[in-house]
């Protein structure tokens, strides 16, 4: 059993706690993710690692309330305790020799920029991050990304805070202006996520961008988080699981990824709502 120490809400959908659990605490680094089960009867869910404190033996999830099972996780409260914790799993995320980085983050994906951005800061690399949101009152983070970030942007769909656009247009605006960049780093959406690598396309920059498909058991037995890459003009099945979450941007088969990703959401919202029964009826 892992207890909740804190728990604190981003925004009216996105919540945040730290979880007691030494052993990930101690292992894991940005980039890298655990599976979860709230009780005995719970499904596996994945969460990124949003950060550690191995003072105090704490893990930081941040999560957006979307399923039955993230509803569950939110209305436990501190000191209590969720079943299973496991990991650290996947590959942290590559960042040694990087010097000039431009971080983007879209929605709840800021959770899993957030502390690369602060590992990319440590090691003395010009961090450029660009946060987008839908509107003001979906913002998240902000704080942390103005600490660790030498510019940051933010945008809102609605101009209703930062300006007024999608990421995508900094970005392009600094690459048409002749700004170098040795990575961008681009997590949150998958429609996000394709139109940055399209971006980017025309200026040969690298863009590592963060897959976070339906995943089961996170070792790569079920199957469920296989993504197709384009490499070498050859199709080639990766598991995000174990082979990533982190992928090259330009071999990412995003059509595929986001027909996949919708078959799921009726499923999602019905057991949402179903849950959000049963607690009002409780």
């Amino acid at each position: 059993m892992y207890e909740i120490v804190t728990k604190k809400e981003l925004n009216p959908t996105v919540t945040q706690m730290e979880i007691k659990a030494p052993l990930v605490a101690n292992k894991a680094r940005p980039g890298q993710f655990i599976i979860l089960r709230v009780d005995e009867f719970g499904e596996r869910i994945p969460l990124t690692v949003a950060g550690v404190d191995k003072s105090r033996s704490t893990v930081k999830i941040i999560f957006q309330i979307v399923g039955a099972t993230t509803n569950k996780l939110n209305q436990k409260n501190v000191g209590e305790y969720i079943e299973d914790f496991v990991g650290p799993l996947g590959e942290p995320t590559h960042i040694k020799g990087l010097k000039k980085v431009c971080i983007i983050g879209g929605g709840v994906g800021c959770a899993i920029a957030m502390p690369i951005a602060e590992a990319l800061k440590s090691q003395g690399a010009d961090i450029t991050s660009i946060i987008g949101f839908r509107n003001k009152d979906l913002v998240i983070l902000e704080d942390e990304f103005k600490a660790y970030s030498d510019t940051l942007h933010i945008m809102t769909d609605d101009g209703s805070y930062g300006r007024h656009g999608n990421v995508c247009v900094p970005l392009s605006e600094m690459l048409e202006n002749s700004e170098h960049f040795d990575m961008i780093i681009a997590i949150g959406p998958l429609v996000m996520m394709k139109f940055v690598v399209e971006a980017a396309r025309p200026y040969n920059t690298p863009v590592t961008v963060s897959m976070n498909p339906i995943m089961i058991d996170g070792t790569g037995m079920c199957g469920g988080c296989r993504l197709t890459l384009n490499v070498d003009g050859k199709r080639v099945t990766k598991f995000a699981c174990v082979d990533g979450p982190d992928f090259n941007g330009y071999e990412v088969d995003f059509d595929e990824a986001i027909s996949r990703g919708r078959m799921y959401s009726d499923f999602e919202r019905h057991a949402y709502e179903d849950s959000c029964n049963l607690f009002r009826k409780a």
